[in-house]
């Protein structure tokens, strides 16, 4: 399984997606401080919110095969610029989380997500595990494998877009 790294605004539901993803019961747990599981990287939504602690999250990502935005679709804003995926050398997901909200705006929040160049976007509602099992599929599939001098290779030729060459 892709390890996973998840970054959002505070109550994005970021902790209970992990929950969800596990087949656990869902219940409340602040993330005081970055958790790193077997399979998922969790922070604290402070981070996400925080010049002074953001860009930590660059260096978080280091660890994980695959970054995710967590995007309540109830947000009023978000806290992601366009084309955020600049500091990442690993592909960048979206999800959208409280797909249920009576105050869901999923395409707006899509939108956000695509103009972050997120790769991929799931909507998902951690309560019922709508949208896991298409998630939990994505993380199962295996990572491409290149060595260093593939991948120093292919960034010297300043390709986004690298499938092509496999």
């Amino acid at each position: 399984m892709k390890k996973l790294f998840l970054m959002g605004r505070s109550e994005a539901g970021k902790t209970s997606l992990t929950q969800a993803l596990k087949g656990e019961t869902l219940h409340y747990k602040k993330t005081q401080y970055t958790y790193t599981g077997d399979d998922t990287i969790d922070t604290p939504g402070e981070y996400a919110e925080s010049k002074q602690v953001g860009v930590g999250l660059a260096c978080f990502s280091f660890e994980s095969d695959v970054v995710a935005i967590v995007c309540a679709a109830d947000e009023p804003f978000s806290v992601f610029e366009a084309n955020c995926n600049a500091f990442l050398n690993r592909p960048l997901i979206g999800i959208i989380t409280k797909i249920d909200s009576p105050y869901a705006n999923v395409p707006m929040v899509r939108q956000w997500l695509e103009n972050s160049c997120c790769e991929r976007i799931f909507c998902v509602n951690n309560v019922t595990g709508e949208g896991i099992a298409e998630l939990r599929e994505y993380l199962w599939e295996d990572p491409e494998q290149i060595t260093l001098e593939e991948a120093k290779r292919r960034q010297g030729m300043g390709l986004n877009d690298w499938e092509h060459l496999v």
